[in-house]
């Protein structure tokens, strides 16, 4: 597919609103956007030759004459793909970014790049010949740690795959341009188009699991930062005494909040003799995990709750100097494992606003994303649209 974007910005913003808001009538989109009706009609006419938008029947009467609605057209599809520490998923959408269909697996990510995008590039594949998607309008790719020109930049959780060109073989791949950033700021994309940041301009959104990490939405648009590493706070410094982290440091906050910190406590406890629970599952499987965890909370374990309590008022703390220095509209959650959200969420809410000035969080919600994994691959794909729909 030969790439067809948005000749200027009067085109940009049409496709844009297409994309968020969906069909719309002429009508509508010259109210919403201020354009002229000569203007509309210009700049929609353009779009509509060049094949970026298309006609979807007949709009609600306002009187007089009936007006059509116009889509984005048909053959606008992006893809996106979510690289985690263990797995990948991946996903086919539609123009305005609704999945149409997605799938996922287990992955070694320590095996190197190539046969982990190897493996996505084949579910892509199989996608699309799914779903009857011949080429891809653009792809998004979010990776965790930090990432910079396309590449990972020291990431911890990816040994291997330091500066190597991840955008470069996807757009190589696919025959379509590749967009890559990290997880945290994906995510929040996602949930800016699809989830509870919808509504506002100013969010964060913080990401639980194996790599921790922040997305900050000002503006109503994605913060990235001078050199792209704005809310990469997993290796904030909270003790100088603190567990050892994968960066080699101590005392970051991956260290004691993420799931390997989380683990570690709980292996803790299990050997200190202070849970039953977690240590007869240590005794049967050799080891403990996260779910393991997140059952004995879940079941009443004072132990389990409380190495989950004190994750959570690590995090907390770790908010209070975000919500204090940007101001958010609210706070969202995402990653949090299976069984222990409201847990976490819990405590991490009485830190936050007990801590923090009552006027910075006197409106401000912190909330649980309610978009699960659905997130990352809906933020990717809206990634590829960013970069697609700007002017050429």
């Amino acid at each position: 597919m030969t790439l067809v974007r948005p000749e200027n910005p009067q085109q940009a913003r049409l496709v844009r609103l297409l994309r968020d808001d969906g069909p719309r009538s002429r009508v509508e989109l010259g109210d919403i956007l201020g354009l002229s009706r000569s203007t509309l009609t210009t700049e929609l006419d353009r779009l509509l030759a060049r094949g970026l938008v298309e006609t979807a029947g007949p709009a609600a009467s306002r009187g007089g004459r009936r007006s059509s609605l116009l889509r984005l057209a048909a053959r606008v599809r992006f893809a996106g793909v979510v690289v985690t520490a263990d797995r990948i998923s991946v996903a086919v959408t539609d123009g305005e970014l609704n999945v149409l269909a997605e799938t996922g697996e287990p992955v070694e990510v320590r095996g190197g790049p190539e046969p982990v995008i190897g493996r996505a590039v084949d579910l892509l594949d199989k996608l699309r010949a799914e779903v009857g998607v011949a080429e891809l309008t653009g792809v998004g790719v979010a990776l965790p740690g930090p990432v910079h020109g396309g590449a990972s930049v020291a990431p911890a959780a990816l040994p291997g795959w330091q500066r190597f060109p991840v955008r470069d073989a996807f757009a190589t791949e696919l025959g379509c341009p590749a967009l890559v950033d990290n997880d945290a700021n994906v995510l929040a994309l996602g949930e800016q188009h699809a989830g509870i940041g919808r509504t506002f301009d100013d969010f964060l959104y913080l990401k639980l699991g194996t790599a921790i990490g922040c997305g900050l939405v000002l503006g109503g648009a994605l913060y990235r930062g001078a050199t792209s590493s704005a809310g990469d706070i997993a290796h904030l410094p909270l003790g100088e005494d603190g567990p050892a982290c994968v960066c080699g440091e101590v005392g970051c906050l991956e260290a004691y909040s993420g799931d390997a910190g989380l683990v570690r406590a709980a292996l803790a406890a299990a050997r200190a003799g202070r849970s039953d629970v977690l240590a007869a599952r240590l005794a049967g499987a050799g080891t403990l995990t996260v779910p393991d965890i997140a059952a004995a909370a879940t079941a009443g374990d004072p132990a389990a709750q409380s190495l989950v309590r004190e994750a959570a008022r690590r995090l907390g703390q770790v908010l209070v100097g975000l919500v204090s220095f940007f101001n958010p509209g609210i706070v969202v959650i995402g990653g949090a494992p299976d069984g222990l959200g409201h847990i976490l969420l819990s405590e991490i809410r009485g830190v936050v606003y007990r801590r923090s000035a009552p006027q910075a969080t006197g409106a401000m919600p912190v909330v649980l994303s309610d978009l699960a994994d659905r997130a990352g691959l809906v933020g990717a794909a809206r990634l590829a649209s960013e970069h697609v729909f700007t002017t050429g």
